[in-house]
């Protein structure tokens, strides 16, 4: 499976290539309707506590750009595309999911929360965490990471250091703001932040 990126328009397209036609997603290009209307099925799925129901889009189609895209939910972020990066991160059943490579097929019938689902006001215990300890810098990772968190608590509501280490470390900040990461997820936890 090759990927490359393109510069246009001030924008990054992205193409994603798979076996079969050349289909192209990204933010600088409006969706198209799936062009195999014969083949395409109703994808069906819980996201943010409501009920989808999506026809127009190929099966392949990553869930991150169905997203972005289609739903208009810009929260999740794309960053490499491979699932190494973590920007991506959503929930599907509770567990954390780089979106970016999880076809939209493959959600139907599941449930999937993203950053905007955590809380409509950013008072979800680890959003607050994360503005007491003041973990971002430029802030494009940091949905990924907050999503990897509450899916972190919700198996382990008392993680250690390497629990959170371990958990997070699928996430890159390339700012490198992975100390108050720690902080804000012991703070969310209701322990006190080690020094």
């Amino acid at each position: 499976m090759g990927r490359r990126l393109l510069e246009g328009g001030g924008a990054f397209l992205h193409i994603f290539m798979y076996p079969g036609p050349v289909v192209e997603y990204g933010p600088s290009r409006s969706p198209k309707p799936y062009e195999n209307a014969e083949a395409a099925m109703a994808i069906t799925f819980t996201l943010n506590g409501k009920s989808q129901s999506l026809t127009d889009v190929s099966p392949d189609m990553p869930l991150l750009w169905v997203l972005r895209d289609v739903l208009n939910l810009t929260g999740t972020k794309f960053g490499c595309g491979m699932a190494l990066c973590g920007a991506c991160t959503v929930h599907i059943n509770g567990v954390a999911t780089r979106s970016c490579v999880t076809p939209v097929s493959s959600v139907s019938g599941k449930t999937i929360l993203t950053i905007e689902g955590l809380s409509e006001d950013g008072s979800h215990p680890v959003q607050k965490a994360w503005i007491e300890e003041d973990v971002p810098q430029c802030g494009y990772c940091q949905s990924g990471q907050i999503m990897s968190a509450v899916a972190l608590l919700a198996k382990k509501p008392h993680p250690s250091d390497a629990d959170i280490d371990d958990a997070m470390s699928g996430n890159i900040c390339r700012c490198g703001t992975y100390q108050r990461i720690r902080k804000a997820i012991h703070r969310a936890a209701g322990e006190p932040a080690k020094a």
